[in-house]
């Protein structure tokens, strides 16, 4: 993800509304590429809804959750301010 794309996805989520759901976003960094990442709208404790993701924002989650250690590092949680 680029980060003109990263500031976007940051944009977006710090506007939507809810339980917490996108004031937060859970960062997947690359492991192999500096500055490179998937993130994704969560909690404040992480927890991704997958409902709100499409399709494709689904099966990114779900490969980066199952490559953690090997393609990418723990993800971490980031506030969006």
């Amino acid at each position: 993800m680029s980060p003109s794309q990263f500031s976007a996805l940051q944009s977006e989520a710090s506007h939507r509304t809810g339980s917490g759901q996108g004031r937060y976003l859970l960062r997947f960094e690359s492991l192999f590429h500096a500055g490179r990442g998937l993130c994704f709208p969560c909690d404040e404790r992480g927890q991704v809804e997958l409902d709100q993701l499409g399709e494709q924002a689904r099966e990114n989650y779900l490969f980066a959750r199952a490559v953690v250690g090997h393609e990418y590092a723990t993800p971490v949680v980031q506030r969006c301010d």
